[in-house]
């Protein structure tokens, strides 16, 4: 079983947990979630094996103690604290989602702690796609109703098939859903709405940016703006959906393969 740790700064605690016994570096920013991804360590560590021999692996939480607003750049300054009081430096970063947002932050304001970076199912702003997308989730977030908001997040984020096929799995999931992880979620989400257009010119990292065509959460046109304001590789998975980091089979090896280049 992997165990949760937890890293304190005179400003923060944040849990985090690690793997893989490698002498490289590996960060993973996981996106916006209704419940903790600490809950899923095992999984998480069984889905990347592919980078254990090589890189120790780090995935980090955002804070646990929430301030009331939190924004994207409060997610970011905090993860790269943590990163800092744990000596990590020149890691090779992998952000999902939300998380490749604050990874395009932390990249361009703390270079000296990544080495380079592979984005997914990321953007440079939030967009029309993804704007809805968020105020669906908040409005049924505060409504306290747990199935409708881990529905509509997994239709979405999805493929169909996928969705189609663990519903009920996202039912049990709903039931789960506790009102303090709701009350989190709300503080998360609303630190969303970021254009991060102008922080880009500092990133000089070698990156690469990870699309999906079927992206239902931020459309498929998201990919390529932040890979050409990055100057950065872009591959699209034409039938991809959001959560392509998830069912792709090769998307990890595809990741190992720039890391192991670029490192």
């Amino acid at each position: 079983m992997i165990p949760i740790q937890t890293v304190q700064t005179g400003q923060l605690t944040m849990q985090y947990f690690r793997f893989g016994s490698g002498s490289r570096t590996m960060v993973i920013l996981p996106g916006l979630s209704v419940q903790s991804v600490m809950g899923s360590a095992d999984a998480v560590a069984a889905a990347y094996d592919c980078f254990a021999a090589e890189y120790t692996v780090y995935l980090f939480d955002r804070r646990s103690d929430l301030p009331a607003k939190y924004s994207l750049a409060d997610m970011a300054e905090d993860t790269a604290a943590a990163m800092q009081a744990l000596g990590l430096a020149d890691t090779c970063l992998f952000g999902a989602s939300q998380g490749g947002m604050m990874a395009l932050l932390i990249a361009a304001r703390h270079r000296e702690l990544v080495k380079c970076m592979v984005l997914g199912s990321s953007a440079a702003r939030i967009n029309e796609h993804s704007a809805l997308f968020l105020k669906k989730l908040r409005r049924a977030a505060r409504r306290g109703d747990r199935h409708a908001l881990v529905h509509c997040f997994a239709e979405a984020a999805y493929s169909e098939g996928f969705y189609a096929q663990y519903r009920a799995a996202f039912d049990r999931m709903a039931e789960a859903v506790t009102d303090e992880e709701i009350r989190r979620f709300l503080i998360i989400a609303g630190g969303s709405a970021a254009d991060l257009t102008g922080e880009l010119a500092a990133v000089q990292c070698p990156t690469l940016v990870l699309g999906a065509g079927k992206d239902r959460v931020l459309g498929d046109k998201a990919a390529p703006e932040l890979a050409e304001l990055l100057h950065a590789e872009l591959y699209v998975y034409p039938e991809g959906s959001h959560t392509a980091y998830d069912e792709e089979p090769d998307y990890k090896a595809r990741i190992l393969a720039f890391f192991q280049a670029n490192s």
